[in-house]
C-alpha cells in the first residue's frame, strides 16, 4: 500500500488520526500543512473505508485542487473519480446545475463575472438618467458584493452576524440591489457571489435538499480557511450540519484578503460555533532558517488577533536577516540587481529569486536595474489571457449558444463584426425585451419570424443580418446538442460569423496579435478536450470563468513559466503568499509603504493585517533574506522621506545586520553596519534640495495610485496629511456646497485638476455622491 504516515511528526500525524468531529489545524508558514491535509484524506479513504462520494474537500484555487488529487490519487489504489476536490465557487456551480429549477433558474444558468455584472449596473444607472462620473458602478458593485460576502440576499430578514445587518431602504445604493438581481434572474444568470448565496438560499427555503447534501458528505474539509467569507462560512455550517465532521486547515497569521471579503473572525470565532472541536497546531517549520524563523515570529507576535502559535524549526541557523538601508528608491534597485548578480555566481538560478513590493508601483526601477545587468526576469500578475477584447468577444458568441438568454452576450457582439445594428437599435430592441418580458435572443427571433415587431421599421439588410446571427446560433446548438467537440463549434463561430474575416482585413500588428490569441484559445479548447471525458461546450465555458476568476496571477503565471524560464520573480506581497524562494527580497520597507498610508490611518485591525502581510512575505524566504528601504523615494516627480518601517523595529537586534549603503557605487560588502539604535528615525534625514514652483514649502510623495499623500514641510518637517495629487480645489475639503438636485452638502474629498477636478460630498441626508466638477450643478454656500 502506498498510503503511510510514518513521514509526518507527531502533531501531523494526530491531525491525521483524529477524524470524528470537529476539528482545527492551525498550520503555520512551512508547516506541511498541504502534505497532512492529503494525508488525512487517504486515511479516510484508504484506513476509515470513507466512499470518496461522502468526502468533500474544498479549497480557494483550481490549481491546488488539482494538486492535491493528483497526491490523493497516488496514495490509494482505486478510483476516487467521485472525490470532490474544488473550489467554493466550483461546488456551488456544479451543485446549482442540479438543483437550479428550485430557485427558478434553468440549469443552463451562466455565470457572470465583474465585468458583466459591471455592464448590469451601468444600465441601471442608465435608466435613470444617471451618469457613471456621478456614481460609480464599482461603488455598488462593492455594495452588492460586500452583502453577498456576509451572505445576503435579497429576502432574508437575519443574518445572526455581530456587526452587520439586512440592508436598509436608507442605505445610499438600496434602491439597485432588487432591480440588480431582477436583471440577472432575467438573463438566466448568477454572478461568482451569488454563486454562494444562492446554494444557502436553497438550503434555508428546502431542507430536503439540504438534508440530501448533509447526508452524503460524512466529512468535509476547508484548505486556507482564513480566507473564508462568511457567507462561506456559513456554508460549511450547513454543510457539516448533521455529521459535524469538519476538519478546517488554515493560519489566522496569514490572513491577507479582508480587501476581497475575507474574515479572520471565521478562524479567531471557530471553537464558540463548534465547542467540543480539536484544536491542533503545526508549529515545525520546514522551509526556512531558524533566523528567519525568529525574525517573522516576533514580526507576529506583536499582533492581538491571533489564536498564538510559536514556529520552529530544526533547520540551520543560516544567516542573519539583512536590511539595507539605502539613500534614494535607485540604489535599492541598484543593490537588488548587484546582490542578484553576486549571488548567481554561486551556480544558482535565477528563479531561485524573488522580489517583493507592497504595490505594483514599485516594480519599475526594479525593473530597470534587472534590464541593466541582462538579468531575466517576470513581473507576476499582469493582463490576463482571458481579459482580452478578442477573446471576450468569442466567448460571448458561445456563450449565447449555451445560454440564449444571456442578454450581455448579445449586446457584446449583436454588432461585432458589424452588422448595422447601432447603439440606437440595440437600444429599441432592448426596451421591446422588457415590454414583452423577453430575452434579447427571443426579440431578435420574433423579428425576423413574426410581425410583432413591425413598427421597429427595420431595413431589408439589418433584418438579413439578425435573420443569419440567428441562424448560427440555432446551427451551434444543434451541434452542441448532438455532443459535436467545442474545437469544431469553435471554429465555426470563428469563421461564420465573419469575425476572422473582419480581423484579417487589418495588417497591423495589433490585428497579428488578435489572430494569434485566437489560435491560442482554440489551443486552450482542445487542451480541454483532451483533459476531459465527454466534454463539452457548456463544461468549458464554466471551467474558464471559474479559473479567471478565482486562480491567483501569481500562481498561474509561477505554474506555467518559471520551470522552463530560469527567471527572477517580482511579485506584490499578496502574489507572494503560498509560494516560496530560495532568496527573497523584500523592498520598500518604510512607513506609510509598508505599512501603507491607509492602514496606519484605518486603526488596528488595518495596521495587524499590514504586518500579518509583511510576516507573509519575510516567511517565503527559504535561505537568505533581505528587507530594504530607501531614505528617500521618488514618485510623482518628488522625494518623500518616511523612515524605516516600524515592523523593521519589531525585529530582535541579534537576528539582523543592518547595513547603509553610501552610495550607488558601494556594494553590499563594504557597507556600513549599523545597529537598530543607528536607524534613521522619520523625518531624521534632510529634505533633499529641488527646485522651487508655486508649492514651494512642500515636498510630497504618493506611495499608491488611490491612497493619500503625506506633505513634509521644508522648515519644520511635520507630516500633514493633504489628499493625493495636491491642487489648488474649485471646491476644497470642508466647503459648504449646493446641489441643484440633492440639496446642501460638504466636500469630503477632492482630486484632479481643472477640467479632471472630482469632489465627493456628503449631503445633508447622509448620502455620499461624486461629481465631475465640470459636469455637477453644484456651488459654494
Amino acid at each position: 500500500m502506498r498510503f503511510s504516515i510514518d513521514n509526518l511528526n507527531e502533531v501531523q500525524k494526530e491531525a491525521v488520526l483524529v477524524t470524528e468531529g470537529p476539528v482545527m489545524i492551525l498550520a503555520g508558514a512551512g508547516s506541511g500543512k498541504t502534505r497532512t491535509l492529503v494525508t488525512r484524506i487517504s486515511y479516510l479513504l484508504n484506513e476509515k473505508n470513507i466512499s470518496p462520494h461522502q468526502l468533500l474537500a474544498l479549497t480557494f484555487s483550481n490549481k491546488a485542487a488539482k494538486e492535491m488529487r493528483e497526491r490523493i490519487s497516488h496514495d490509494v489504489e482505486f478510483d476516487i473519480g467521485a472525490l470532490q476536490i474544488t473550489t467554493f465557487h466550483a461546488f456551488c456551480a456544479k451543485l446549482l446545475r442540479s438543483e437550479a429549477t428550485h430557485l427558478g433558474l434553468s440549469r443552463n444558468f451562466t455565470i457572470y463575472d465583474d465585468s458583466e455584472s459591471k455592464a448590469i449596473v451601468k444600465t441601471l444607472l442608465d435608466r435613470r438618467g444617471i451618469s457613471t462620473k456621478e456614481v460609480s458602478p464599482y461603488d455598488i458593485l462593492n455594495y452588492i458584493d460586500g452583502l453577498k460576502n456576509f451572505a445576503y440576499y435579497p429576502g432574508r430578514e437575519e443574518l445572526n452576524i455581530k456587526d452587520i445587518t439586512v440592508p436598509q431602504e436608507e442605505d445610499e445604493y438600496y434602491d439597485y440591489l432588487a432591480e440588480y438581481e431582477s436583471e440577472l434572474n432575467r438573463a438566466n444568470a448568477i454572478d461568482f457571489g451569488g454563486l454562494i448565496t444562492s446554494v444557502i438560499q436553497l438550503f434555508e427555503k428546502y431542507p430536503d435538499v439540504l438534508e440530501r447534501y448533509q447526508k452524503r458528505f460524512k466529512y468535509v474539509l476547508v484548505d486556507e480557511y482564513q480566507d473564508t467569507n462568511r457567507a462561506q462560512f456559513e456554508l460549511i455550517k450547513y454543510l457539516c450540519g448533521k455529521h459535524r465532521n469538519i476538519c478546517v486547515v488554515g493560519d489566522e497569521d496569514q490572513s491577507i484578503y479582508s480587501w476581497r471579503g475575507a474574515d479572520i473572525r471565521n478562524i479567531l470565532d471557530f471553537e464558540k460555533v463548534f465547542e467540543d472541536v480539536v484544536v491542533l497546531k503545526l508549529e515545525q517549520n520546514y522551509r526556512s532558517s531558524k533566523n528567519i524563523i525568529e525574525a517573522a515570529s516576533a514580526v507576529i507576535e506583536k499582533n492581538v488577533m491571533r489564536k498564538g502559535k510559536q514556529m520552529w524549526t530544526e533547520n540551520p541557523d543560516g544567516d542573519s536577516v539583512n536590511i539595507i538601508e539605502t539613500f534614494n528608491d535607485k540604489d535599492e534597485a541598484e543593490f537588488v540587481a548587484r546582490e542578484i548578480m553576486h549571488l548567481k555566481k554561486g551556480q544558482v538560478r535565477h528563479d531561485d529569486f524573488a522580489v517583493f513590493y507592497r504595490t505594483n508601483a514599485q516594480a519599475r526601477l526594479i525593473e530597470d536595474a534587472l534590464r541593466k545587468y541582462k538579468i531575466p526576469y517576470k513581473v507576476i500578475g499582469g493582463v490576463r489571457f482571458y481579459e482580452r477584447k478578442e477573446i471576450k468577444d468569442i466567448l460571448a458568441y458561445l456563450r449565447i449558444i449555451i445560454n440564449p438568454k444571456d442578454n450581455l452576450a448579445i449586446s457584446r457582439i449583436i454588432n461585432v463584426p458589424a452588422r448595422g445594428i447601432g447603439a440606437t437599435s440595440l437600444r429599441k430592441f432592448e426596451v421591446e425585451a422588457i415590454n414583452t418580458n423577453l430575452s434579447l435572443f427571443e426579440v431578435l427571433e420574433k423579428i425576423i419570424s413574426t410581425e410583432e415587431f413591425s413598427h421597429l421599421k427595420l431595413s431589408a439588410k439589418v433584418r438579413s443580418s439578425i435573420s443569419e446571427f440567428v441562424t448560427l446560433i440555432h446551427e451551434c446548438k444543434i451541434l452542441d446538442d448532438n455532443k459535436i467537440k467545442p474545437s469544431k463549434i469553435y471554429e465555426k463561430v470563428l469563421h461564420e460569423s465573419g469575425y476572422f474575416a473582419f480581423l484579417k482585413a487589418n495588417k497591423d500588428f495589433e490585428t497579428l496579435a488578435r489572430l494569434e490569441n485566437l489560435d491560442e484559445l482554440l489551443n486552450a479548447i482542445v487542451q480541454f478536450e483532451e483533459g476531459q471525458t465527454g466534454a463539452n461546450l457548456q463544461a468549458f465555458l464554466e471551467s474558464v470563468t471559474l479559473d479567471t476568476t478565482m486562480e491567483d496571477n501569481a500562481l498561474e503565471a509561477e505554474n506555467t513559466e518559471s520551470e522552463k524560464s530560469g527567471e527572477v520573480s517580482l511579485m506584490t506581497v499578496h502574489g507572494a503568499k503560498g509560494l516560496e524562494f530560495l532568496y527573497a527580497f523584500l523592498v520598500g520597507a518604510e512607513e506609510n509603504m509598508f505599512p501603507s498610508f491607509r492602514s496606519v490611518e484605518s486603526g488596528d485591525m488595518a495596521m495587524e493585517e499590514e504586518r500579518r502581510l509583511f510576516y507573509v512575505a519575510m516567511t517565503r524566504a527559504m535561505k537568505k533574506l533581505y528587507i530594504t528601504f530607501a531614505l528617500g523615494r521618488m514618485l510623482f516627480g518628488q522625494i518623500k522621506f518616511n523612515g524605516p518601517s516600524r515592523f523593521l523595529d519589531e525585529i530582535p537586534e541579534h537576528l539582523f545586520n543592518w547595513k547603509k549603503l553610501d552610495s550607488m557605487t558601494s556594494d553590499f560588502e563594504s557597507a556600513t553596519y549599523r545597529s537598530k539604535n543607528m536607524a534613521p528615525k522619520k523625518n531624521w534625514a534632510p529634505l533633499p534640495s529641488y527646485e522651487d514652483n508655486d508649492d514651494e514649502h512642500f515636498a510630497d510623495i504618493s506611495y499608491d495610485d488611490h491612497e493619500e499623500v503625506i506633505y513634509q514641510t521644508k522648515a519644520s518637517k511635520e507630516n500633514i496629511v493633504r489628499p493625493a495629487h495636491f491642487h489648488q480645489a474649485t471646491f476644497p475639503v470642508g466647503s459648504l456646497v449646493q446641489h441643484n438636485l440633492y440639496g446642501k452638502g460638504v466636500v469630503q474629498e477632492t482630486e484632479g485638476n481643472g477640467q479632471e477636478e472630482k469632489v465627493v460630498i456628503k449631503f445633508n441626508d447622509g448620502h455620499r455622491k461624486k461629481f465631475m466638477v465640470k459636469f455637477a450643478p453644484i456651488t459654494l454656500c
